[in-house]
C-alpha cells in the first residue's frame, strides 16, 4: 500500500457498529475495513461483568497469545505469548485475580484459553479493566478470532482469521482500540 492510503503502525483501530445489527461491527485501520461480531447486547459505555456488552471505550493493545500449534508463522511487532494448556483467564470479581491471567488448577470462575473451539487461537489483550482494575466493571476483553457466521461475543472484539492476519504487522504494544 502506498500514498495517502498507507496503513501505518501505531494508528488507531476503530471499531464501529454495524447500523443493522447492534452485535456486528465494522473494524477499520488506515484504508483496511473488515467485518467484525462484538458483545451479544451490543456497546455500552457502562461496562459491567457478564452484560454481554462491548465497552465503548479507547483501549491500548497490551500483548497477545497464540496458539503455537494451530497458528504459525504470523508477523507482528506485538508480543505474542503461546497459551498453555494450563492458562486460564480469571473472570471472578471478587477473586484477587480478577481480570489476570492464572494457572489450573484454578476453582473461582474463568476463561479457558486454550479453547477448543480455536477463538483464541490469536488472542490480544485489550486494556479493558486491567492497568486500573475495578471489581464487576468487566474481565477479559480480548480481540479474537471469529465464531462461524459472525455469532455475537460475550463483550469482545473478533474477526476472522484472515483479518486477524492481515492486520497484526500493523498493530503494537500501544495500538488503540477505539470502540465507538
Amino acid at each position: 500500500m502506498g500514498g495517502k492510503n498507507r496503513v501505518r503502525k501505531g494508528n488507531t483501530l476503530t471499531v464501529r457498529a454495524a447500523p443493522s445489527n447492534p452485535s456486528r461491527a465494522f473494524v477499520k485501520l488506515g484504508p483496511l475495513t473488515v467485518p467484525a461480531a462484538i458483545g451479544r447486547a451490543g456497546r455500552s459505555a457502562f461496562k459491567r461483568e457478564g452484560d454481554g456488552a462491548t465497552p465503548i471505550a479507547r483501549m491500548a493493545l497490551l500483548y497477545g497469545f497464540v496458539r503455537g500449534e494451530r497458528v504459525r508463522c504470523l508477523k507482528t511487532p506485538l508480543a505474542l505469548r503461546r497459551i498453555a494448556p494450563s492458562m486460564l483467564w480469571c473472570d471472578d470479581p471478587d477473586h484477587a485475580s480478577y481480570n489476570r491471567l492464572v494457572r489450573a488448577p484454578f476453582q473461582p470462575s474463568h476463561e479457558d484459553m486454550a479453547r477448543a473451539d480455536g477463538l483464541y487461537d490469536i488472542c490480544l489483550v485489550l486494556d479493558w479493566n486491567i492497568t486500573a482494575r475495578a471489581r464487576h466493571r468487566g474481565s477479559a476483553i480480548f480481540f479474537h478470532l471469529i465464531k462461524p457466521g459472525y455469532q455475537p461475543t460475550a463483550g469482545c472484539v473478533a474477526i476472522s482469521l484472515r483479518d486477524m492476519k492481515r492486520l497484526l504487522p500493523y498493530l503494537r504494544k500501544g495500538t488503540k482500540v477505539q470502540v465507538i
